[in-house]
């Protein structure tokens, strides 16, 4: 159980830090039939979600024990960060990367989506392009086009050689026009479990000061990395030049499962554009609440124990998929490492199928359709792999009956 400790200062409700303790990840917890936007979407049928980016984990115990305190004080006015709050993102991303983040540097936003499409539309005019690397979340292409702007895809290459997805540099230098202002990065990469790096961030890092580009860096992700060998680095860190160009969002929404607490942040270190980014923001964007300051503040400060049992399962529900699929299900590959995230991006596309989604959704497992990440129809699918590992054996069995009933 948490403890309760002394109220620090400034704080009305006692804040807490977890005992040493053992983390279930086993247990199921019950979502059908509630407010989750991953079940409903098969509510009356049995279909396993396995789609949406968020986790059928609870929440670490001092963020749950933090919120059960904050709603005790019963007041849930207009908020804003207090001292703690802020110095709990600063030290954790100072203790894990080695950025020294000046809290001025920070703008709290209610989603990393809102701050796509604050980026897009503070950053460029109508007409003008958005350049990212696809596959890729969604909103990375439909952002730019809410405000009129011009999303430019440049396809992720298969190195073969390397067994890793990586950048087609002379695409890139090719898709740029007059008319570009935007690089969208996404570090670690959503789908395709990617870890950008260094060398990588560099040529990126050039690529966008050659041209004259914002960096926007989505690195939502950046706690979720399950190869030990393998270290997230920030791509502000990498120069004070790029620093100057760079708008970082980071959230502890995929991490510690409160995605619904609407809490993120955007990281911008330069004036000029932090003050034009916050501009664009002004009656139209929504303030964080008060509960998401409070579940942001104990997952960074005090949940790490928590974070790192996480990684743990996690890795084991990615070894039982790779093996399962190299047993079982011929026909479904992961072309390459999942280095990060809790996605696999699954290439379907020798099961041949006009629709695999409608497919396996007929037998039982809900995916998301490869399609609005940028996948030619029929190619790909994306599996989530946050759940009980009862869960994902389960779904992954109804996937063999899915492929020998085509």
């Amino acid at each position: 159980m948490p403890e309760k400790i002394r109220a620090q200062p400034g704080h009305p409700w006692f804040t807490v830090r977890p005992l040493r303790m053992i983390f279930d990840f086993d247990t199921p917890v019950p979502r059908a039939g509630t407010d989750s936007q991953k079940w409903q979407k098969y509510a009356g049928r049995d279909v396993l979600p396995l789609w949406v980016a968020d986790m059928d984990f609870k929440s670490p115990p001092a963020v749950i024990a933090a919120l059960h305190a904050r709603v005790d004080h019963g007041i849930f006015g207009y908020a804003r960060p207090v001292k703690s709050t802020t110095d709990a993102v600063v030290n954790a991303h100072a203790a894990r990367y080695g950025w020294k983040i000046d809290p001025s540097w920070l703008v709290w936003l209610p989603g990393l989506v809102v701050g796509l499409n604050v980026t897009a539309q503070a950053f460029a005019a109508a007409g003008e392009e958005v350049l990212t690397l696809t596959p890729v979340y969604p909103p990375f292409m439909t952002a730019p086009k809410n405000s009129g702007r011009v999303p430019v895809q440049v396809p992720a290459s298969l190195d073969p050689a390397a067994a890793r997805w990586v950048i087609d540099w002379a695409a890139l230098e090719r898709a740029v026009t007059p008319r570009t202002r935007l690089f969208y990065l996404c570090n670690p990469h959503n789908p395709l479990a990617r870890v950008w790096r260094r060398d990588e961030l560099e040529q990126i890092a050039a690529f966008c000061l050659r041209h004259g580009l914002l960096l926007c860096s989505d690195e939502i992700h950046c706690d979720l990395i399950l190869d030990p060998a393998l270290r997230h680095l920030p791509t502000a860190t990498l120069s004070p030049e790029i620093a100057a160009r760079t708008i970082t969002f980071i959230a502890p929404s995929k991490t510690y499962n409160i995605p619904g607490l609407g809490t993120s942040l955007a990281i911008i270190s330069d004036p000029g554009l932090r003050a034009q980014f916050v501009r664009a923001t002004a009656g139209i964007v929504a303030e964080v609440n008060p509960l998401g300051y409070v579940a942001c503040e104990a997952a960074y400060r005090d949940s790490e124990d928590w974070r790192q049992a996480l990684l743990t399962y996690l890795r084991g529900n990615r070894d039982y998929l790779l093996g399962y699929l190299a047993r079982e299900l011929p026909g479904i590959k992961v072309e390459a490492p999942i280095e990060a995230t809790y996605l696999a991006w699954l290439n379907v596309t020798a099961l041949g199928l006009p629709n695999p989604t409608a497919h396996f959704e007929q037998h039982g497992v809900g995916l998301s359709d490869g399609v609005p990440f940028g996948a030619p129809p029929g190619h790909y699918v994306r599996l989530n792999f946050g759940c009980t590992r009862a869960t994902l054996m389960a779904a992954l069995h109804r996937m063999k009956a899915a492929l020998a009933a085509r």
